[in-house]
């Protein structure tokens, strides 16, 4: 099927279809990949706004939202809250557990997740669970281990093009972000 983003798969579409909860890792997905530190220590990451415009329309459209990522950081925890990301789990470097604790709290299943991830810590997470995403510039382990490839790159707006195939799948696109499609 044709999507806003290129052709997909229709079992990518029938597994998005389901989704219920958007998992995320944070470096290499929201943001580039790289970490700027200043001379004083001070940590500093790029996000791009389509991916918060992306995360914010997905919520509005009923589908829940968590980051679970390897790395502590108070900026990751300041955009995430900024965009009403009730999820926030830091400091996991095993992230499979942490995501089987959050399916288990929300109560939802396994399949009804979908998690988008780059390198090799996400893979169990991306086999586990009902739609596994890599971004187009994921780790060639990751890449073959997906569901489905994004057409974007990390940090360039690939959780948003996820949040939007969702919607989409979801026939939720519309009312979600507004606009007439």
């Amino acid at each position: 099927m044709n999507t806003l983003y290129g052709n997909v798969e229709h079992n990518v579409l029938a597994k998005a279809q389901q989704i219920k909860l958007l998992v995320c890792d944070v470096d290499g997905v929201f943001s580039d990949g790289r970490i700027y530190l200043g001379n004083d220590g001070e940590e500093l990451k790029a996000f791009h706004t389509k991916d918060g415009f992306g995360i914010k329309a997905l919520g509005a459209s009923g589908v829940d939202v968590a980051i679970i990522t390897g790395r502590t950081s108070a900026i990751v925890e300041y955009r995430m809250k900024a965009l009403n990301v009730a999820h926030i789990i830091q400091g996991q470097e095993d992230k499979l557990p942490a995501l089987i604790d959050l399916i288990e709290q929300l109560n939802i299943t396994i399949e009804e997740v979908a998690y988008i991830g780059d390198d090799v810590p996400d893979l169990p997470c991306i086999e586990a669970v009902g739609l596994g995403i890599s971004v187009s510039d994921g780790h060639p382990l990751v890449l073959r281990s997906a569901n489905y490839t994004t057409f974007t790159r990390g940090g360039f707006g690939a959780v948003r093009e996820t949040c939007d195939l969702i919607m989409q799948s979801q026939n939720s696109l519309d009312k979600a972000s507004g606009a007439s499609i």
